[in-house]
């Protein structure tokens, strides 16, 4: 296949070769796809007809090209691209892309999780979600990993699911520890995995061996690898941007929330027994002050 560029390459031609495998693009997709390689930062952040402008064909071959590489459209595309693009940045060179909002860091930081949001219901599958929720389900255990801030979404997965009857763990610890974690899940077992930025090697380590145990391996990441498109029985893919130097995470916390909705809906009795014997547990050994200690 001819190259696409000769310089500035981000990392993502390697990336474009393996999505595109045998296929031989059409001139005007390999317009899109040099523009996208050789100008990841304008055409991380481009819509459909700025991409289209900048490529110098139409929107329709703007389409085509997402499609090619195996996305629904551009926005799924860009989204993937902006990921990977940042991704190969230091947090001190996040910092400065974003250094030119002018905005208040705290309305920024607003905003661009409004936009993450947005950016998550053009994306978001809901049928995927409740197979992720079915999965959960399903699963005598679901351990669940995540390194660094990143297990935040994870922690909120882990206690409400607890609490509504399942019996999900939250694993902090790396090294040995997590590989003998994971190489103790069985078949029909579930892992979920929070694989966004840059994680540690180890934590992909870990879903191979849960995936040769015969787990169930879910991955919600902002990137979609061949490490991970080889193991994940299901990859939810979230917009992760931040405003500073650090990514955001409202749109996994926001996905974990689906999921755990889902969970529920599909066995409401077993969840309200559950909550109502968490609760007998809380007021048992006073967890928390009752209204008389006001």
């Amino acid at each position: 296949m001819t190259d696409f560029l000769t310089t500035r390459d981000h990392g993502l031609q390697d990336w474009i070769r393996a999505r595109i495998r045998d296929r031989e693009p059409s001139r005007g997709a390999l317009k899109v796809l040099r523009a996208l390689s050789s100008h990841a930062q304008e055409m991380a952040y481009a819509s459909t007809a700025e991409a289209a402008d900048r490529s110098g064909v139409n929107v329709a071959t703007v389409v085509r090209a997402a499609q090619l590489l195996g996305f629904s459209g551009w926005p799924t595309l860009r989204a993937e691209a902006r990921s990977r693009y940042l991704a190969g940045l230091s947090a001190s060179e996040v910092l400065s892309e974003h250094a030119t909002n002018a905005d208040s860091p705290v309305w920024a930081a607003v905003r661009g999780d409004l936009r993450n949001l947005q950016e998550l219901a053009q994306v978001l599958d809901a049928g995927q979600v409740g197979r992720v929720a079915q999965l959960i389900h399903d699963a005598r255990t679901t351990l669940v990993l995540g390194s660094g801030s990143f297990a935040a979404p994870g922690l909120q997965l882990a206690h409400i699911a607890q609490t509504v009857g399942y019996d999900v763990r939250l694993h902090r610890e790396g090294g040995t520890a997590l590989l003998n974690a994971a190489s103790l899940l069985q078949p029909g077992d579930c892992l979920v995995v929070f694989r966004l930025w840059r994680s540690p090697r180890e934590v992909m380590d870990a879903a191979r061996v849960a995936a040769e145990r015969g787990a169930r391996v879910v991955v919600v990441a902002d990137q979609s690898p061949a490490e991970v498109l080889a193991i994940a029985d299901e990859l939810v893919l979230v917009p992760s941007e931040g405003v500073s130097m650090f990514p955001s995470l409202t749109a996994p916390v926001t996905v974990v929330h689906a999921v755990l909705a889902s969970l529920v809906s599909l066995d409401e009795e077993r969840a309200r027994a559950a909550s109502d014997r968490a609760e007998e547990l809380w007021t048992t050994f006073g967890l928390f002050p009752t209204a008389g200690d006001a």
